[in-house]
């Protein structure tokens, strides 16, 4: 019968401690929470209207218009964008609603005698918005809390009508909020309740 020796019997020891360690790391150690920092760098942008694949985009960076623009597909029909305008970095939650106007330009001289109107044509308008408080709620973007309503309010877990109504009647009677924090002082939302839903706030100036 073979024997080990102490200084075998003290490594075998050290090897299975080791492995009892990684084992109770593996199976016993609660799950750490997801990192954030996806939602931070990833910038989701809306793009509606007069677009070939209207829908929501992330983007790593924020985009400019015309690369958001660019990745829904872009314009339905061709069309040159204001070069200023389309340069405009765009933040995360942005909605682009791409629409065409028909202006009515006056008509020239010569078509005055023969009583016809001007000669429309076809503009490309982008208007920029926020996205849906659903959307924005979905993508872990903050909700504005000057400009939610009571329906926005209401998709906030922990937040029921009752409560909703009094943030709105909060905010208007001191003409809006100056801070997240500044939610405590609703009648009806103490500590643990603002814990859990105030990252679902920000205050856009």
């Amino acid at each position: 019968m073979k024997y080990f020796s102490l200084h075998q019997q003290w490594f075998l020891f050290f090897i299975a401690l080791l492995l009892l360690g990684i084992l109770t790391l593996k199976f016993y150690s609660p799950p750490s929470p997801p990192s954030s920092e996806g939602f931070v760098k990833e910038v989701a942008v809306e793009v509606s209207g007069e677009v070939l694949n209207p829908g929501i985009y992330l983007f790593q960076n924020p985009p400019t218009l015309r690369e958001a623009i660019e990745r829904a597909g872009g314009l339905k029909e061709t069309a040159q964008l204001d070069t200023v305008s389309s340069s405009t970095f765009l933040e995360t939650g942005t909605l682009l609603t791409v629409g065409k106007e028909s202006p009515q330009i006056p008509p020239s001289p010569s078509l005055l005698k023969g009583g016809q109107g001007g000669i429309k044509h076809d503009e490309i308008k982008i208007r920029i918005g926020r996205m849906a408080a659903n959307k924005l709620i979905v993508f872990s973007i903050p909700l504005d809390l000057n400009r939610v309503t009571i329906e926005d309010l209401c998709l906030i877990p922990g937040i029921g009508e009752s409560l909703a109504q009094k943030i709105i009647t909060y905010r208007e009677r001191r003409r809006g909020f100056r801070s997240v924090e500044e939610l405590k002082n609703v009648n009806g939302i103490g500590e643990k309740k603002f814990q859990s839903f105030k990252s679902y706030f920000v205050i856009q100036h």
